[in-house]
């Protein structure tokens, strides 16, 4: 059994999708501490003259070193009014736009105070979309004590899991000794980011590592096949 493991993301790239398909189980890891300037708050769309964030202001001040799980999101600003706004701006032309801005836009109607629900709701929502099956598990809910490689493994174990599928970055900060002691195996994902017709293309040239939401808007069910490098039709 193949599982994988990653952070929270806002409206996550296309990468992140992929690994979850490869995987029979995936873990979100929202008992880690959260980071800034990545991508658990914020992430890509393509507009008429490039690409730009997408950012959900958070609540940092005095609270450095909290957990992902803890972070609360500061709905002082009107944060969801411009992230729809730009959806219809930006996207209100693509093929698939109504078919699931409208799901998408009641996810945001539904105030939420903390980062991760409000990731994990959205995070479910593409993943029906994409009619992803594997099974969704919250780190928190799973009494990891370990850190580190240690961590990853231990997940694996508690999971029965035999597999562990890893990002590429991974080769970076893996103790790959570990896994082969612990009897869990270790691979790493084989993504090719695929190129696919985009909302404005005539005037640039094709924008990689965008939200996946990109994908979605343009192709609708095709998006999958898309996804894993398969022929597809938008028919």
């Amino acid at each position: 059994m193949i599982y994988s493991v990653h952070q929270p993301q806002y409206i996550p790239w296309l990468g992140y999708f992929h690994k979850i398909a490869e995987s029979d189980i995936f873990v979100i890891l929202d008992n880690v501490q959260y980071k800034q300037r990545e991508f658990q708050n914020r992430n890509k769309i393509r507009t008429k003259l490039g690409w730009i964030w997408l950012a959900v202001p958070v609540i940092t001040k005095g609270k450095r070193y909290q957990l992902i799980k803890d972070v609360r999101i500061d709905n002082s600003l009107d944060w969801r009014r411009r992230h729809k706004n730009s959806l219809k701006t930006w996207y209100g032309k693509a093929k698939y736009f109504d078919k699931y801005f409208a799901q998408l836009e009641q996810l945001y109607n539904n105030p939420r105070d903390r980062l991760c629900d409000l990731n994990i709701e959205i995070i479910k929502f593409l993943l029906s979309v994409l009619e992803i099956k594997s099974k969704i598990y919250l780190e928190s809910s799973m009494n990891i004590e370990t850190k580190s490689t240690k961590r990853i493994i231990e997940i694996g174990k508690t999971l029965k899991a035999d597999v562990y599928l890893s990002g590429a970055g991974g080769r970076d900060y893996l103790e790959e000794n570990l896994f082969l002691d612990s009897g869990i195996k270790l691979e790493y994902q084989d993504f090719v980011h695929p190129q696919y017709t985009q909302l404005y293309s005539h005037n640039s040239q094709f924008i990689p590592f965008l939200s996946v939401i990109d994908l979605i808007f343009n192709h609708g069910k095709s998006s999958m096949d898309i996804l894993m490098g398969r022929k597809y039709s938008d028919k």
